[in-house]
């Protein structure tokens, strides 16, 4: 990586990070969807970062989540959770398009279906770690299964949208 994309991914960290602080997580529907914008750090973060970075990349950016909304560490475990299945995920579906050559994790680059697919597992993976690990217990499973699927729709119309608004 040279300086110049070195830059760009942390402007675009900082971006995620703060778009969330400041603006997602005050967006709520109904008390059901929640809008964790900030998975896309970690989601977007270049392909050549090794797993140790991206590992304590995911940590800290869920600390400071964490720290904001008083979470204890929920944000932080299911940032950590998405960093680890990450690479395994991108071997995964895009095998053959790394195999070609440089990608850049964009919906111009992976093309509609395999960007939503991509996001679509690991926000899904992110939202089932966090809401049941604050659920704490099975008994309130139907309403925790309703703010995991309708969370999961938000965030990830909302990352789509802050896709389509990057260049």
């Amino acid at each position: 990586m040279n300086p110049n994309e070195i830059v760009r991914s942390v402007v675009k960290w900082l971006v995620y990070v703060l778009l969330h602080l400041f603006v997602a997580r005050h967006l709520v529907l109904f008390d059901y969807a929640f809008c964790f914008i900030y998975v896309g750090a970690i989601l977007f973060l270049p392909l050549e970062i090794n797993l140790t970075a991206l590992l304590a990349i995911s940590f800290f950016t869920g600390v400071i989540i964490d720290t904001f909304d008083n979470t204890l560490g929920l944000h932080a475990s299911a940032s950590v959770m998405i960093a680890y299945l990450r690479p395994i995920i991108i071997r995964f579906q895009l095998g053959q398009k790394l195999i070609e050559g440089r990608l850049h994790l964009s919906i111009r680059e992976l093309g509609f279906p395999t960007f939503m697919s991509y996001t679509l597992i690991l926000i899904s993976i992110h939202h089932i770690i966090l809401f049941l690990i604050e659920a704490g217990s099975l008994s309130v499973l139907p309403y925790t299964f309703l703010k995991i699927v309708c969370s999961i729709i938000f965030t990830s119309v909302s990352t789509i949208l802050t896709q389509f608004f990057s260049r």
